[in-house]
């Protein structure tokens, strides 16, 4: 986060109390402005309006809305339960906020002391997710580097998935960061990402901000990139993976992935082992969350681009089938071919996450 002037998300303890401070990611570029949050329904209200969000943060900020809960003497049950249905697709929200509520379960349930350890836990997600950044970001430059042997690579990556959705540096663009550092990157080819473009607004904020050679470029024009064989690999992030490896992520990616199969282009997933669910079999089991329509028919509150009482189809998310998917490098290693053996695998490195029960293939 060297290169940020405010952290994504921060604890603080002014004399009134515990709070959250988040830097308020919809009104970046044009400002960075940190917004307090001293109660869970805040913290939803800043979830659900895309204030804080990326797969990795948003299970950050659930253990610490536990933590708030808890530290101001509200109910931590009920605290729960709203944050963990704010953006029902992000597996990684519910798993931050199981890990805050099982230290506080654990402390016995009310008190100081079971607040403080819903709080130690909050700050354990937090440091893992800065470890777990920097593990991906090795891994997947050591699988481009197979991949695509030479290096100066020309990527393409969609919505954002760099620090801002995470303590850490971030899943894919971390990636594309650490091949920048390298001198292998040629150029960053960054999908505007409509509706709301997290990739212009977000994404390319933060490429310039570390100087890397990057093109913003509409949704609809990667299929031309492709086709004029610009384009050397597509890095992505995920919401949720599903136990057969189908994969979760911000609406435009599934279009990618036929794409990349189409013109023999791999099609790399990076993403923490929290953010994949052993619980939800396959693609079709993942609850895709519906945005307003508003978000389609507006540029911005008031300022229509389609007739009054257009209808808007605005999924947030779509799934990408695992035989689309080249790896997954997760924080616990790569899982190539794509499967639900291999998502076990690198699942069961891992001390904080816990398998279900049998074959991992029940229902979410």
């Amino acid at each position: 986060m060297a290169d940020q002037r405010l952290p994504t998300l921060r604890w603080a303890e002014p004399p009134d109390g515990p709070v959250l401070r988040l830097l308020d990611q919809t009104r970046l570029p044009a400002e960075e402005v940190e917004l307090t949050v001293t109660d869970v329904p805040g913290l939803v209200a800043a979830i659900r309006s895309l204030a804080v969000r990326g797969a990795p943060v948003l299970g950050v900020a659930g253990a610490y809305g536990v933590a708030l809960a808890a530290a101001r003497g509200f109910d931590v049950a009920e605290a729960a339960r709203l944050l963990a249905g704010a953006r029902p697709t992000a597996v990684n929200l519910g798993y931050g906020v199981r890990r805050a509520v099982g230290a506080y379960e654990a402390a016995g349930g009310s008190g100081e002391v079971a607040a403080a350890a819903a709080l130690a836990e909050a700050r354990a997600v937090h440091e893992e997710d800065v470890a777990d950044s920097e593990r991906m970001a090795r891994l997947g430059l050591e699988l481009l580097g197979e991949l695509l042997p030479g290096g100066r690579y020309r990527l393409l990556t969609h919505c954002n998935t760099g620090a801002l959705v995470s303590v850490g540096g971030g899943t894919a663009f971390g990636v594309a960061r650490a091949a920048h550092r390298a001198g292998s990157l040629r150029r960053l080819w960054v999908d505007e990402t409509r509706p709301l473009l997290q990739g212009a607004r977000l994404t390319a904020w933060e490429a310039a901000r570390e100087g890397m050679p990057y093109t913003v470029q509409v949704d609809g024009a990667a299929g031309s990139l492709f086709a004029a064989g610009e384009v050397d690999a597509v890095l992505v992030g995920a919401d949720r993976i599903a136990a057969d490896g189908a994969v979760a992520n911000k609406v435009g990616t599934y279009g990618l992935a036929v794409l990349a199969r189409h013109h023999g282009v791999p099609f790399v997933v990076v993403a923490p082992v929290s953010t994949v669910d052993l619980a939800t079999p396959d693609g079709a089991g993942i609850r895709i969350e519906q945005r307003s329509g508003h978000e389609v028919t507006e540029l911005a509150p008031g300022v229509s681009v389609a007739p009054v009482g257009a209808h808007a189809y605005n999924p947030a998310f779509d799934v990408t089938p695992p035989e689309l998917v080249t790896a997954i490098v997760t924080d616990r290693g790569v899982v190539a071919p794509v499967d639900h053996g291999g998502l076990v695998e690198v699942c069961s490195r891992s001390r904080s996450y816990q398998l279900p029960s049998g074959n991992g293939m029940m229902g979410a």
